[in-house]
């Protein structure tokens, strides 16, 4: 398998962690879906990373989808429940985590036009969808040690990603101080390989 995507996108990462959690083998090919000559435009009508080439030459596209067919092609680290109840809470804390960025991605890029044509409003929508995710997901998480029963599970990785990625994105944010359920979890995901080894960056 490969997997197309870029060292910045938490998405990409999000991929590259269960990756790395199930033990599969792939390549990876570093790719700037912004340029003219993205390979990700070839492979994903939307022109989007992750993309996840597969070995009969389908192409997967969406983090949901990817990390979900991951977790199906081996028995290893299972992260998604079996259990229909579980399963559907660990989809559920995905959502949210990944709305939140969603959010995030789209108040950046507003900010990254130029200044006569951002709309102030809009990005404090969307950055105030981000604050009340980033609130939801610490008052769930609350004292417990994983987001969902007794164990890791994508939820942990999405939530993780998505922290990752507002101190990366968003460093004057310090959502540490004022989510403290939030900023226990990620200090301990932060000591996970997975998590080391795919800091993002540009």
């Amino acid at each position: 398998m490969k997997l197309i995507g870029s060292l910045a996108s938490p998405y990409t990462r999000k991929v590259r962690i269960v990756l790395a959690e199930k033990k599969i083998d792939y390549d990876f090919e570093i790719d700037n879906p912004w340029k003219a000559d993205a390979k990700a435009a070839k492979l994903n009508p939307l022109g989007k990373v992750p993309a996840l080439l597969l070995d009969d030459g389908r192409t997967l596209f969406d983090s949901r989808v990817i990390v979900g067919f991951l977790d199906n092609a081996s028995p290893i680290a299972r992260l998604v429940p079996a259990e229909n109840r579980e399963r559907v809470e660990v989809r559920r804390w995905e959502a949210l985590a990944d709305g939140v960025l969603d959010a995030g991605v789209l108040a950046r890029l507003e900010n990254q036009r130029e200044a006569k044509l951002r709309s102030a409003p809009w990005i404090e929508r969307q950055m105030g969808k981000v604050r009340a995710g980033l609130a939801a997901l610490d008052s769930e998480l609350a004292d417990k040690p994983w987001c969902v029963g007794n164990g890791y599970s994508l939820a942990d990785i999405a939530v993780g990603v998505c922290l990752g990625w507002l101190d990366f994105r968003y460093p004057k944010m310090d959502w540490k101080k004022s989510h403290a359920n939030l900023a226990r979890a990620f200090a301990k995901l932060s000591e996970r390989a997975s998590f080391a080894d795919t800091v993002p960056k540009e």
